[in-house]
């Protein structure tokens, strides 16, 4: 008789080690796991806490225009309304994070579904143009409202996740893990549960298409962008109570754009991508401060080099090289294989060669 634990195993063996994109995602989340028991260097634990908070960023916005094909160039509206929102609740009523960080992503969502009102009307760069002016309008409201806000001073004090940054990790690595998990379903063409993967694919590929087969593209599209906003609101909240300090530069276009960055250099449409981009490019940056005259120099030729010669992404192009899909029943499996592990399908068939003679 078969236990449990065997069926777990098997099912582990089957689903996880057999596919090296989620081997490969798996031994990285052990890695993360492990880095407080081999370091403590609070500066180390603070730059992949902070890179863990810009994975949901791009993550968010990953959703939204990758999977969509709703270009928003104002992603950093969402994340700056929640990092302002975050801030001000525990500084001016004293809301604790565990309250603060949820009602920044619901007003965030608030701000997401504000953005998506333009999209209803517009599409391609037009709509790109519009997102592009919601963070302009919200920076110079901070400005308005300075005693509020603090203006260019911006609002500080705020209180810390935790008192132990080791703690502030896990916990900051926790919701990313959730995080990225839930966007990850949410995005799944194969879901048989939620089946929005599939509807914003179809929106994606031919919004007119999909609205005649039946599917109410302009519902869709709202909640794809309340979604992202949602998203986005989590990461500015953690940011804000993970800096204790919120100004203006939570709302600035170049925000914006690095979520762009990020999510093109690991692979647009694909999740795993903005996890890529961003362990890869943000503590690079991070670490390059000995070469401050040249890192930015240096982080854009790493930048145009990766997109010249893998223009798909460099997760994306290196999930090409260990994985291959099945033609007959479309299961992942890795390139050493023959036969499809599933059906049995042989995964290269041998060409043919024709005797013209």
């Amino acid at each position: 008789m078969i236990s449990r634990f065997d069926m777990l195993y098997r099912s582990f063996r089957g689903e996880i080690l057999a596919i090296p994109g989620r081997a490969i995602a798996v031994v990285f989340g052990l890695l993360l796991l492990s880095i407080p028991v081999i370091t403590q260097d609070p500066y180390l634990i603070g730059v992949l806490i902070m890179t863990n908070i810009y994975v949901i960023y791009a993550a968010a916005w990953d959703l939204l225009s990758g999977f969509t094909g709703q270009m928003n160039l104002g992603h950093a509206f969402s994340f700056g309304v929640a990092a302002y929102a975050a801030a001000l609740l525990n500084i001016h009523l004293g809301l604790a994070p565990w309250a603060t960080i949820p009602i920044a992503g619901v007003l965030a969502a608030l701000a997401g579904t504000l953005l998506s009102l333009p999209a209803l009307k517009l599409r391609g760069p037009f709509l790109a143009l519009v997102t592009l002016a919601f963070p302009l309008i919200a920076t110079g409201l901070v400005y308005v409202f300075g005693d509020f806000t603090g203006a260019e001073l911006g609002v500080s004090g705020i209180s810390p996740l935790f008192d132990s940054c080791i703690l502030d990790y896990y916990i900051v690595l926790a919701i990313m893990i959730v995080s990225l998990v839930v966007m990850w379903k949410l995005t799944d063409s194969g879901a048989k549960i939620v089946r929005t993967g599939i509807i914003f694919r179809a929106i994606r590929e031919d919004e007119i298409a999909a609205r005649t087969s039946g599917v109410n593209t302009t519902k869709y599209k709202v909640l794809a962008f309340a979604i992202s906003g949602v998203f986005a609101g989590i990461a500015g909240g953690l940011y804000a109570h993970s800096i204790q300090v919120v100004g203006p530069s939570t709302l600035e276009l170049l925000l914006s754009f690095q979520a762009i960055i990020w999510t093109v250099f690991g692979g647009i449409g694909t999740i795993y991508g903005p996890v890529v981009g961003v362990y890869i490019l943000y503590p690079a940056l991070q670490f390059l401060g000995s070469f401050a005259q040249y890192r930015m120099l240096i982080f854009a030729v790493l930048i145009i080099l990766i997109l010249l010669f893998m223009p798909i992404g460099i997760g994306a192009w290196v999930r090409d090289k260990i994985e291959k899909t099945c033609p007959r029943c479309r299961l992942v499996n890795a390139t050493t294989r023959k036969y499809c592990r599933g059906c049995g399908a042989i995964l290269e068939p041998e060409k043919v060669k024709i005797d013209k003679t």
